[in-house]
């Protein structure tokens, strides 16, 4: 890949999100940027934000956020949108490399 000079700033960000101190614990936030591996009840939102962010809903937020609390729901949702994020990213790059 060419040389990316965000790269390293986009590396600590993710790594800040998901590895760093926060009221979830770190295994749910990487599960959750990976959006695998989660709760059953937590599952569908992170799905929806993997591959239809457009249509979580409020009551999607508020089911999450009644099982968790709001510091960690919002983890939850952070952690799932960065990592469908980087996904994407890399894919975008991969293409344009391969061009």
């Amino acid at each position: 890949m060419t040389n990316d000079p965000h790269a390293a700033l986009r590396e600590r960000a993710l790594e800040r999100v998901l590895q760093g101190p926060g009221e979830s614990d770190a295994a749910l936030r990487q599960a959750a940027a990976e959006g695998r591996g989660l709760p059953a009840g937590l599952q569908p939102l992170v799905d929806k934000i993997h591959y239809h962010a457009y249509k979580v809903t409020d009551d999607d937020v508020a089911r999450v956020q009644a099982a968790l609390g709001d510091d960690r729901a919002f983890e939850l949702v952070v952690s799932a949108a960065i990592g469908a994020s980087w996904q994407r990213l890399r894919a975008g790059l991969a293409a344009l490399e391969d061009a």
